[in-house]
């Protein structure tokens, strides 16, 4: 390669930090890649766990990314209404290779108007979001359109890695690094989507997100109106 590729992934408050982990082992598999972690300012900022994230960098001093992606997580609920997150995300894909997301994410990138008018990928429990914002739904592990590249929910951070080291380079470079990671899923139980997971535990865990996603809803339809 003649220079080296420039990854981004935004941080935020709540984030899922696997949503981010993932795909960040990928990258950094490639040789000579620049993996910037970027934030508002360089403080570090809670996961949706124990776990915290130090920002390697602000927006004001980030470069421009060949590839941006925005992880998903509970916090992902406010970005969709905060315009620096947004505006930050409009400049950076104007000169970015591809604009990428996983779980979630998918919605901050609505909201800030980058998916209108393409298919996109989101979580199962948030697919109803991605319309209000003029996205066609794909119920994709990874969805492609053109440059925008969209995973499903958090474990697809990994296959949406691998599709972009694809696009980037070639098939035998995403093929060597799930080797070197020994990427070969094998899951004990078959419960892994809704569409395949025991009726009682879906009915279980769509009842625990109900007020959540609701709340979701309405700060989506908030934002888009914002949007116009």
């Amino acid at each position: 390669m003649l220079k080296p590729l420039k990854f981004g992934f935004l941080v935020f408050p709540r984030i899922t930090q696997l949503d981010m982990t993932g795909p960040l082992q990928v990258f950094s598999s490639l040789a000579g890649a620049e993996i910037h972690l970027i934030w508002k300012n360089t403080e570090a900022v809670t996961s949706d766990t124990v776990l915290s994230i130090t920002p390697t960098t602000s927006f004001a001093d980030c470069p421009q990314l060949d590839v941006i992606c925005v992880p998903g997580g509970y916090g992902t609920d406010e970005l969709m209404g905060d315009a620096e997150v947004l505006d930050f995300l409009r400049q950076q894909a104007a000169g970015a290779t591809y604009v990428t997301s996983v779980c979630t994410g998918s919605l901050v990138l609505a909201a800030a108007g980058l998916l209108k008018g393409y298919k996109a990928a989101t979580h199962w429990s948030a697919r109803e979001i991605l319309p209000v914002f003029g996205v066609t739904l794909s119920h994709e592990r990874v969805c492609i359109d053109r440059n925008r590249i969209t995973g499903g929910g958090i474990t697809a951070g990994i296959d949406l890695g691998l599709t972009v080291i694809a696009e980037l380079v070639d098939r035998e470079a995403a093929e060597a690094i799930q080797l070197r990671l020994e990427y070969n899923p094998a899951p004990p139980f078959n419960a892994g989507s809704p569409e395949t997971a025991p009726p009682d535990i879906l009915a279980r865990l769509e009842e625990k997100m109900k007020a959540a996603k609701a709340h979701r809803l309405a700060l989506a339809q908030q934002a888009a109106a914002r949007a116009g």
